[in-house]
C-alpha cells in the first residue's frame, strides 16, 4: 500500500504529539511542515524526516492528509482551505470558535468524499473509554465535572481571546465534548461567569439538561493554581459512582459499604493515557479502510455550539435551549 503523505500546519506542543505518533505509523509519511515561525518548523522537520513548506497552500498542494494544529482561531480557513483541495483533515479542537464558522466547516466536510476528523482526544483516552463501558451497564442520573486551569500564563497566548477564542474554546470544550460523549445530547444549559485574573470571563458554573433526564454540573476557572487533578468527572448512580483522577485512574464504588476499587492508567505512555496515539490511529484507520470518522464534523459543531451557548447564557442570564440534533 502506497503511504500516505501528511503535512501538519502548526509546529507547536500538539503539532509535534502528532508528528510523533504518526512517524511511528507504517501507513503513513509525515511529508511536510508549516508554521509561521520557520525555524520551528525546521525543528519538527528535522525530527520527522519532512521538509519544510514556505505556506499552507504549498502544503496543502503536496500531501494527501492534513493535520490543523494551528491556535484555535486560525482552525476555520486552514481547514475549509484543505476541504476544498479535497484533502483529508484532521483538525484540531476547537473545530472552530464561533458556531458561524463550524457550520461551514460542517456543511463542507459534509458535502465531501474526504475523511474529516476533529481531534476531541479525551474520547480514546483508556479512563473516559473506560467510564463509558461502566455507564453503559450502570445507568447514571447525574454527574459532576470539572476542568481548571492554574493560569493562563504559558504560552502568553492563551490569555488573548483573539487567538483563542475565548478561555472556554481552549481546554474546556473538552468537556462540553465528554459530557455529550458521556451522556448524550443536551436540552437546556444555564450558565454564570465572572472575571477575576484576566480581561475575559474566566470562571464558569454551568448547570446542564440532558435528553435522557440525567443532569450535570460543569465548573471551570481559569486560574485555580494548578492543582492535581485539575480534570475530574464523577458520575453519580444508584448507590454506586464513579470518579476519574485526570486521565491516570477510575475509581468505582458500589452499595452501601464504602468499599470501592480502582484501575490505573498510569504505566501507560502519555500519548496512549492522553488517547493522542489512538486518535491518529482511527484518523488513519478511516483513511485506509473508508469508514466514518471516530470524532465526526458534527461532534466538533456540537461541541462549538454548546461553549457558544454557555457565552450567551453568561452573557444573557438566560435559560438557553438546545436544538436537538
Amino acid at each position: 500500500m502506497e503511504r500516505i503523505k501528511v503535512g501538519i500546519i502548526g509546529a507547536g506542543y500538539i503539532g509535534g504529539v502528532h508528528a510523533r505518533v504518526l512517524a511511528r505509523d507504517e501507513r503513513v509519511i509525515v511529508s511536510a511542515v508549516h508554521d509561521i515561525d520557520r525555524s520551528r518548523a525546521e525543528k519538527l522537520a528535522r525530527s520527522t524526516g519532512a521538509t519544510v513548506s514556505d505556506d499552507a497552500e504549498q502544503l496543502i498542494e503536496r500531501v494527501d492528509a492534513v493535520y490543523v494544529t494551528t491556535p484555535n482561531t486560525k482552525h476555520t480557513e486552514l481547514a475549509l482551505a484543505a476541504i476544498d483541495a479535497g484533502k483529508h483533515v484532521f483538525c484540531e479542537k476547537p473545530m472552530a470558535t464561533s458556531v458561524t464558522n463550524a457550520k461551514a466547516i460542517l456543511d463542507q466536510a459534509s458535502g465531501s468524499a474526504r475523511v474529516f476528523q476533529v481531534g476531541h482526544n479525551r474520547r480514546f483516552a483508556p479512563v473516559y473509554a473506560t467510564l463509558k463501558q461502566m455507564i453503559v451497564e450502570t445507568k447514571p442520573h447525574s454527574a459532576h465535572v470539572k476542568m481548571n486551569r492554574g493560569e493562563l500564563v504559558n504560552p502568553i497566548w492563551v490569555a488573548d481571546p483573539e487567538i483563542t477564542g475565548g478561555f472556554l474554546y481552549e481546554t474546556t470544550i473538552h468537556m462540553f465534548d465528554m459530557l455529550r460523549f458521556l451522556f448524550g445530547e443536551m436540552r437546556q444549559l444555564v450558565a454564570v461567569g465572572s472575571s477575576h485574573e484576566y480581561p475575559e470571563p474566566d470562571d464558569f458554573s454551568v448547570l446542564l439538561s440532558f435528553e435522557s433526564g440525567m443532569h450535570a454540573t460543569l465548573a471551570s476557572s481559569a486560574d485555580a493554581s494548578w492543582l492535581f487533578p485539575f480534570e475530574r468527572v464523577e458520575v453519580f448512580c444508584h448507590h454506586r459512582t464513579f470518579t476519574t483522577r485526570e486521565m491516570e485512574s477510575i475509581t468505582s464504588s458500589n452499595g452501601l459499604d464504602g468499599k470501592h476499587t480502582t484501575t490505573s492508567m498510569q504505566q501507560l505512555a502519555k500519548e496512549e493515557k492522553w488517547g493522542y496515539s489512538q486518535e491518529d490511529s482511527a484518523f488513519v484507520d478511516a483513511i485506509v479502510e473508508g469508514k466514518p470518522p471516530a470524532v465526526t464534523a458534527l461532534d466538533g459543531f456540537k461541541s462549538v455550539e454548546l461553549v457558544d451557548a454557555c457565552y450567551r447564557a453568561v452573557r444573557t442570564g438566560e435559560r438557553i435551549r438546545l436544538a436537538a440534533s
